[in-house]
This record gives structure tokens, sequence and C-alpha cells, in this order.
């Protein structure tokens, strides 16, 4: 059986795309991959409002640990078309990555998305 491999925001999106059930809502997604990058799970771990989703480390950590996932990469939707990462965004971010060193699991990156195809990669930019 051929597994999915993702390494680039692309590969990430396209992976969760299809699961998005209403582009004017955000989405929050988390993907578990193995030590080579293999797909072992994706979720949807929050769906929000049009402009907010609550999210909280717990949350996106407990499908990596009952997985065994080796890193994750977190993505979100923004349904008003504008990629640019809010403070929160940049915020959870940072937790995100703090909370992954301490228990064992990379996060690899943090992908905001929208509708027209646009992306941006936290770990393309701001270096993770």
């Amino acid at each position: 059986m051929l597994k999915t491999i993702i390494k680039t925001p692309k590969q990430a999106i396209r992976a969760v795309k299809p699961l998005i059930q209403d582009w004017y809502k955000e989405h929050f997604f988390g993907i578990y991959l193995n030590s080579r990058n293999e797909l072992i799970k994706k979720e949807l771990i929050t769906l929000g409002t049009l402009i907010t989703a609550v999210i909280h480390p717990r949350e996106i950590f407990r499908p990596a640990i009952v997985s065994r996932a080796c890193g994750i990469i977190v993505l979100h939707n923004h349904p008003s078309g504008d990629i640019t990462p809010s403070q929160s965004d940049r915020n959870i971010t940072k937790q995100l990555v703090k909370a992954g060193k301490i228990i064992g699991i990379e996060v690899l990156d943090h992908v905001i998305f929208c509708k027209n195809r646009t992306f941006y990669s936290f770990k393309n930019i701001d270096n993770l």
C-alpha cells in the first residue's frame, strides 16, 4: 500500500481541503506524521466562526500522542481570503512549538490557507 508523504504546505493543504465543510467558517486541522513524514492521521480539531477558532494545545497533541506521531502540521483556513496571520495565529504557533518541544512531537509547520489557493507557511516565512 502506497503511503501519503507530506513535506510541503501544498501537500498538507491538499490533504485537508476535502474536509472543509463551509468556507465561511474557520477550520483548524492537525496532520499527524511518522518519522518518514508519512501520513498517520488527519483530523479536524475545531470548527470556528467567520473570524475565529478556539485552539488549545491539548486538543492538538492528544491525537498525536494516541497515534504515536513524530511530527505534526497544523493548518487553518481564513474565510476572509487574507492569509496574513493574526497576532492570535502567531501566539498559538509559538505555544504549540513550545509544547511540542516539551513532549517530543515536533511542530513541522503551521499553514494558513484560503479558498483562492493562496497560503502562508510559518516554517517558510518565520522559521519555526
